[in-house]
C-alpha cells in the first residue's frame, strides 16, 4: 500500500471541494382543454378541425398534458367543459400550466372574437353572444387561477360563416389582450383568413405539432419555426400571429438530460482518478465527494489497490488480506494526519478501530481549524508535469536543515525543512481548480514539526515500504528517499 500521505494528499484536504448536486425539480402539472368543430348543421361544415384536434390532443399527451378533448361541441357543452377546465386549473396550483386549443369556425363582433359550437343557428348579429362562445371566457377563467403559465392556440379563421350578416362582413379574429403569463397564437394575422388545408390537417396546426416535439426550444421560437413553416406552405399567403405576456420560460419538451456543470466536473475527476489506480488519489476523489454518483466504484477500487499494494514481491513472505484493515490502521497512527485516518474511514466505516479513527479526525479537524501552522511560503517554483520529473539516485545521511542535491527545481538546494512549508508545482488530481491546491503549504494540514516528520521518516526504514520510494510523487520521490536517510541518521 502507499503509505506516504503527504504533499501529494494535502493539497485538496486544505480546502473542501465543493459539492453541488443539480437538483432535479419535478415537472409542474399541465392541463390541456381542446375542440375540434367540423360537422355543423346551419353553417358550412369544415374537413379538418376534427383531424386537428385529434392531433394536437396526442401530441399534447405525449409532452405530459393532460387533455381533455371535445369533438363537434355543441355550446352547452363548450361551455361546461370551459368552467370545469377553470376549476381544474385553480386547482392544480400557481406552477400549472394550462392550454387551450380550438379548431373550427370563429368570427369576431365589435372587436370581440367568437367561437361557434356545431349547434349555432344565427340571423341577427345582436344574437352572436347568445349562440356563441366568447373567446375572451376562457382568458377569463385562466386569469383566475393565477397560475404561472397559459397557452391559447386558435386555428379558427378559415373563412366567416355569416358573410350575409352585414354587422358580421370582417374577416378572420380581432386581437386579443393577453393576461399576464399568457401566450396567444393565431392561424393567422388579425382580420385575416386561414386556410384549412389540402390533406388532413391545416397547414397552421401540422406545423405546431411539428414543432411541439421538438426538445428544449421556448416557446417563442416554437411559433416563430411555425410562422416559417406555414408561410413556406401558403406561398406567403398565411402569416401566422402571436402575442406574449409570459413571464417566466416555458418549453413543450426540455432538452435531454445532461449532467450539471459539478456532475461534468465529477465524472472528470472520476475518470482520470480511476485510471491512475492510485490509493492516494482515490481518497482524495472520496474525500471531495464522499456521497457522488461515483463513490461506491471509488471504495471498492479503492479496496482492490490496496489489497494489491499489501501484496509483497514473491521473495517476501506474503501478507495476509485479512490484516489490510490492521495495517491501514497502523500507518494511520504512523502518519498521524487527518488525511491518514480519513482514508482509514472511507476503507472501513464500520471496521475494528473506527471509533477511534473518527476521534483522532475531530480532533485534528479542530486543531486545524483553530490553530492552523502554516510555515512561511517558500518561493514556488515554476510547475512541472509528472513525467518530466527527473530520477534522483539515493541521498546520504543528510539532516533536517542539510540542502538537498537533486535534479529536479523545486527540490535542488533546499532542506527538508523548508520543503514542508513549500507550495506544490501542479495539482494531485488533473483539472482540480486551483483555489484548493494554490498557494497552499504541506504543514497547513498536516501540523508537520520536525518531531512528528521523524515519526514518518522512521516509517521508511521498514522493509514493506520500500516500494513506496518509487512511486509517483510531487517532488519525484526525492523527499521520500530524503526521509529515509535523514531517519537512518536517527533525524538530526
Amino acid at each position: 500500500m502507499k503509505q506516504v500521505w503527504w504533499i501529494f494528499r494535502l493539497l485538496i484536504l486544505c480546502g473542501v471541494v465543493p459539492l453541488v448536486w443539480g437538483s432535479r425539480v419535478s415537472a409542474e402539472e399541465r392541463l390541456a382543454l381542446i375542440f375540434g368543430n367540423s360537422a355543423y348543421g346551419s353553417v358550412a361544415s369544415l374537413d379538418n378541425p376534427v383531424n386537428d384536434a385529434q392531433l394536437m390532443g396526442q401530441s399534447l399527451t405525449q409532452v405530459g398534458f393532460k387533455v381533455t378533448l371535445l369533438i363537434d361541441a355543441t355550446q352547452i357543452e363548450m361551455k361546461r367543459a370551459i368552467a370545469q377546465f377553470g376549476r381544474d386549473l385553480r386547482g392544480a396550483g400557481s406552477d400549472a400550466t394550462g392550454l387551450f386549443y380550438y379548431a373550427g369556425h370563429g368570427v369576431q363582433s365589435f372587436g370581440n372574437n367568437y367561437l361557434l359550437p356545431v349547434d349555432v343557428s344565427l340571423s341577427d348579429a345582436a344574437d352572436l353572444d347568445l349562440v356563441a362562445v366568447e373567446a375572451q371566457s376562457v382568458l377569463r377563467q385562466m386569469a383566475s387561477a393565477r397560475n404561472r403559465t397559459n397557452i391559447v392556440i386558435l386555428d379558427a379563421c378559415r373563412n366567416n360563416p355569416f358573410s350575409d350578416i352585414s354587422e358580421l362582413n370582417d374577416n378572420g379574429l380581432a386581437e386579443m389582450k393577453a393576461p399576464t403569463g399568457t401566450f396567444l397564437a393565431y392561424a393567422t394575422a388579425p382580420g385575416s383568413v386561414a386556410l384549412d388545408g389540402v390533406d388532413k390537417n391545416s397547414p397552421f396546426t401540422k406545423a405546431v405539432v411539428e414543432q411541439i416535439l421538438t426538445p428544449g426550444q421556448p416557446i417563442e421560437q416554437l411559433f416563430k419555426q411555425v410562422r416559417r413553416s406555414v408561410l413556406k406552405q401558403s406561398n406567403g399567403m398565411q402569416t401566422p400571429w402571436d402575442a406574449s405576456s409570459l413571464v417566466s420560460d416555458f418549453r413543450f419538451v426540455e432538452k435531454p438530460d445532461e449532467p450539471t456543470p459539478a456532475e461534468a466536473d465529477e465524472l472528470q475527476v472520476w475518470q482520470s482518478v480511476q485510471a491512475t489506480r492510485d490509493p492516494i488519489q482515490l481518497t482524495l476523489f472520496l474525500r471531495g465527494y464522499p456521497n457522488g454518483e461515483y463513490a461506491d466504484a471509488a471504495r471498492l477500487l479503492l479496496s482492490e489497490v490496496i489489497a494489491a499494494e499489501l501484496a509483497p514481491p514473491a521473495q517476501e513472505a506474503a501478507v495476509p488480506l485479512s490484516d489490510a484493515e490492521n495495517l491501514m490502521f497502523q500507518t494511520a497512527q504512523v502518519d498521524g494526519s487527518l488525511a491518514a485516518y480519513e482514508a482509514y474511514l472511507q476503507t472501513y466505516p464500520d471496521g475494528t478501530y473506527a471509533e477511534m479513527a473518527r476521534s483522532e479526525v475531530i480532533a485534528l479537524s479542530k486543531g486545524t481549524a483553530e490553530d492552523p501552522q502554516a510555515g512561511p511560503e517558500a518561493e514556488r517554483e515554476v510547475e512541472v508535469e509528472p513525467e518530466q520529473i527527473p530520477a534522483q539516485p539515493e541521498s546520504g545521511t543528510i539532516t533536517f536543515a542539510s540542502p538537498l542535491e537533486s535534479g529536479l527545481g523545486v527540490v535542488a538546494g533546499r532542506s527538508l525543512a523548508e520543503l514542508i512549508t513549500g507550495s506544490p508545482a501542479f495539482p494531485p488530481i488533473e483539472g482540480l481548480p486551483e483555489a484548493y491546491w494554490k498557494d497552499q503549504t504541506c504543514s497547513n494540514c498536516h501540523q508537520w514539526n520536525q518531531d512528528r516528520l521523524c515519526t514518518q521518516a522512521n516509517a521508511y526504514l521498514n522493509l514493506t515500504m520500500q516500494r513506496s520510494l518509487t512511486k509517483q510523487h510531487p517532488f519525484g520521490g526525492v523527499m521520500k528517499r530524503a526521509l529515509k536517510s535523514w531517519a537512518t541518521g536517527g533525524c538530526q
